[in-house]
């Protein structure tokens, strides 16, 4: 196995048929990994999935319902856990709501936790003290950094997953399971199209980037990798942020 291979893993990325967690997918798949494929609209993620070349598995990661669902369905072993699904909500501070926060603590966090949980015993089938099984977090540099938007429940839970990812970290090294999280700063997304859509808005953003670009599906996906393979099997408990600079 040479120091970046991931080939013959498998590798199950939640929130996969479009933005962050689809970029992640497709490198793992033109690595050689067998990689499953989760979202909430089973047409939509049946559809990356066809596009991609691996497997579909519709599922509400916000019940744990669809955790459980998710869960049957998977080989029994897992190499490699990508928590990706996720939300965002912006509002005006005086007129932010309520159910906000109870949308995204369960999307953002509980999703998160629970499905490591339920995945556990793949996770264990998988891991071995000189190749560990893994678990990649997808947090965000505005849970590292107060963001400039009002997106407070958003900010607060990924500061939460990251501290989770530290937590599950500690707990699960001596079984040879790492969980370390990427911070991403601005890619193309669902919850990015706001401002990138625009041109203009989509300079300003660039512009705010040391790096003087948005992110790159090469840039996530190279992070996973790194995390998943040989290279990255010390690693366990780390934030990385892959944020073109943002958070230095």
């Amino acid at each position: 196995m040479t120091l970046f291979s991931v080939e013959g893993k498998n590798v199950v990325v939640t929130g996969g048929s479009r933005g962050i967690g689809r970029m992640i997918a497709a490198g793992f798949v033109a690595a050689g990994a067998t990689v499953y494929i989760s979202a909430r609209k089973a047409a939509e993620v049946s559809k990356t999935a066809a596009e991609l070349g691996c497997e579909a598995v519709p599922a509400d990661l916000s019940t744990p319902e669809g955790i459980t669902a998710l869960a049957s369905i998977l080989p029994e072993r897992v190499d490699v856990l990508v928590n990706n699904a996720g939300a965002t909500w912006g509002a005006p501070l005086e007129e932010y709501p309520e159910h906000a926060f109870d949308k995204l603590w369960g999307i953002n966090v509980k999703g998160v936790f629970y499905l490591t949980q339920q995945l556990l015993p793949r996770l264990r089938a998988a891991a071995s003290a000189e190749d560990p099984a893994r678990v990649i977090n997808i947090g965000s540099i505005d849970g590292l950094r107060v963001p400039s938007m009002e997106n407070y429940a958003y900010s607060a839970a990924k500061a939460g997953v990251h501290m989770l990812t530290r937590h599950l970290a500690r707990q699960l090294a001596p079984e040879h399971i790492t969980v370390n999280a990427i911070a991403p700063g601005p890619f193309e997304s669902k919850m990015m199209a706001f401002a990138l859509n625009d041109p203009a808005t989509r300079d300003l953003v660039a512009g705010s980037v040391p790096l003087g670009r948005i992110g790159r599906p090469d840039d996530m996906a190279g992070a996973a990798i790194f995390l998943a393979s040989r290279a990255g099997a010390y690693l366990t408990g780390t934030i990385i942020p892959v944020d073109g600079g943002i958070s230095c």
